[in-house]
């Protein structure tokens, strides 16, 4: 057996997640039948991150040990080839790894993007992949809050109450927010750094950052709910839409 490092991108709006669902709607359970289709039997995938419903990713890891003879382009090739039919989902790169290396527990770091647009029209050709506000946003003001967030803390006041961390303790060493000229018109970029994250975090820390830049909050009312650590004072939950799982870091 060959253990196999594949890189993934996907849309999530129809999807359950990454994980696997009884019900088959997983991004996980149409991976895994792309490989029952090339291999001849079910091989289980591991993820770097299991994004939730709605979570898109350009750069999820996964590992999968696969039995038969595979040159690199050719097994990309071909889940790619059975892919195109059944998800929107790709595989944009394939490497052979060492029996050491997990997705999940190699990972030394992980980035997430968050896209929003401030705009009163509705979105179209950006609709579900993207979160809309409908009052412009200060941006600044948003990053001046954003800076209690890096470091490390317990981030209990943005963890969902579903969380099954062992522990509300992380350390960001990432939080740049921006005003960017998307292909689609001006839209705010959130990249978002750190070993691991808890359930929901970046989107509940996005949507507090949410209430800033439309002058709900102040940046110091986001320090003070961090520091609270309690769940009722946490803002609004961002929607899925918007959030990437963009990047898995690993040793080299």
């Amino acid at each position: 057996m060959q253990r196999w490092k594949l890189t993934l991108e996907y849309d999530g709006t129809n999807f359950a997640g990454w994980q696997s669902q009884s019900d088959g709607k997983g991004v996980q359970d149409t991976v895994e039948r792309a490989i029952v289709a090339i291999e001849g039997e079910l091989r289980r995938t591991h993820a770097a991150g299991r994004t939730d419903r709605g979570v898109h990713a350009t750069g999820q890891v996964i590992h999968v040990d696969l039995a038969k003879n595979w040159a690199p382009f050719r097994l990309q090739e071909a889940l790619n080839a059975w892919l195109r039919d059944y998800g929107p989902v790709a595989i944009r790169q394939v490497e052979a790894v060492p029996d050491s290396f997990h997705a999940r527990f190699s990972a030394q770091a992980r980035g997430y993007l968050f896209r929003m647009v401030d705009r009163r029209p509705p979105l179209t050709l950006e609709l579900g992949r993207v979160w809309r506000v409908s009052q412009e946003h200060d941006v600044a003001r948003m990053q001046e809050a954003a800076n209690h967030f890096l470091g490390t803390h317990d981030f209990t006041t943005f963890r969902d109450a579903d969380c099954q961390a062992k522990s509300p303790i992380k350390t960001l060493s990432r939080f740049e927010l921006c005003r960017v000229e998307g292909v689609f018109g001006p839209e705010i970029q959130a990249r978002v750094q750190a070993r691991s994250f808890l359930h929901r975090q970046v989107r509940s820390m996005m949507g507090t950052l949410s209430e800033v830049g439309r002058g709900k909050w102040s940046p110091d009312d986001v320090r003070d709910a961090l520091e609270a650590r309690d769940r009722k004072r946490c803002g609004p939950v961002a929607p899925s839409d918007g959030l990437y799982l963009t990047d898995v870091f690993y040793e080299s």
